[in-house]
């Protein structure tokens, strides 16, 4: 166990998280506020009931968020980690805040004077369907990669799968299909329904790929006779770590080290750098790979 490990992530660490968590509450209440509720889409999760609120009793759909999710959050305070419970709070109330304060910004009177949101689309509901969530699934992504939580159906779908045996994506789905359902009382029309799955899909499949592009590990073999130099480099620059097998050529029989060095995708440019500086005739194999668990990485959940 290092240090890190004992005092948790540095200052700075925590910062950074947290100003990525900021920007994607502004991404997500963007796509949320501006494009799905003046068209009364509703995408699944809390806001997809904030909206079946708001348009059924005029209840401003920020505090039907920040209501829901505390009543949640209580519930569920012995299932979550502290970590994980004061992030979760921190991003609710922002998006709560967030909400409330675009929503006035986006409301106006009406010709007889009642107050309507904005169509900043015009009729183009279709189009607004698709900007939305795509913004919205581009900050949760945002959100969830600095290690935060919107709480909401992650919560029921938590505290279910915890004494019965079904998968979390199952239940998150079946919590959104269900959400989504009730969006008929809106209009009592059966397109606001459709449209509300078209949402949850683009934005259910745009955090997935978001978050899968950034999480994306590559594996590198490496041969050569400078190997401890490059091992150093890769050991000391870029902060990762290597692994020295020893090999033999199967027809020369000559004894060698190999590396084995797993990176982010994003540093392999580095890495071919850095290794054609140091020894331009070194054999290499890069790789693709599914999924690397553990320090630096990502955390084995069960």
């Amino acid at each position: 166990m290092n240090l890190r490990t004992i005092i948790g992530p540095s200052p700075w660490q925590l910062l950074r998280d947290y100003l990525q968590m900021l920007l994607g509450t502004v991404i997500y209440t963007i796509g949320y506020t501006i494009f799905l509720l003046p068209y009364k889409i509703v995408s699944g999760g809390v806001s997809g009931i904030s909206t079946v609120i708001y348009y059924m009793t005029g209840f401003p759909a920020g505090h039907t968020y920040l209501l829901i999710n505390i009543a949640l959050l209580l519930m569920a305070m012995r299932i979550l980690g502290w970590r994980y419970l004061v992030r979760t709070i921190i991003v609710t109330l922002l998006i709560s805040a967030s909400i409330d304060l675009m929503q006035v910004q986006m409301t106006e009177l009406a010709a007889d004077g009642t107050p309507t949101l904005v169509h900043i689309l015009g009729e183009q509901k279709f189009m607004a369907c698709v900007i939305g969530a795509f913004f919205e699934g581009l900050g949760l992504a945002t959100i969830f990669l600095a290690g935060g939580s919107t709480g909401g159906t992650d919560i029921i779908a938590s505290a279910i799968n915890k004494y019965w045996d079904i998968s979390l994506g199952r239940l998150l789905l079946m919590c959104d299909i269900v959400i989504i359902g009730f969006s008929y009382l809106i209009e009592h029309d059966i397109e606001t329904v459709v449209v509300g799955y078209l949402a949850m899909f683009i934005s259910t499949n745009f955090i997935d790929y978001v978050i899968n592009s950034a999480r994306q590990s590559v594996q590198f073999i490496i041969i050569s006779d400078r190997y401890e130099e490059i091992a150093h480099e890769v050991n000391t620059r870029l902060d990762r770590g290597v692994t020295v097998l020893d090999g033999e050529g199967f027809y020369s029989k000559e004894k060698r080290q190999v590396l084995l060095i797993l990176a982010k995708k994003h540093e392999s440019r580095s890495i071919f750098q850095l290794i054609k500086r140091l020894d331009p005739r070194a054999f290499v194999s890069m790789s693709n790979v599914e999924g690397v668990f553990g320090e630096g990485f990502d955390t084995i959940k069960r």
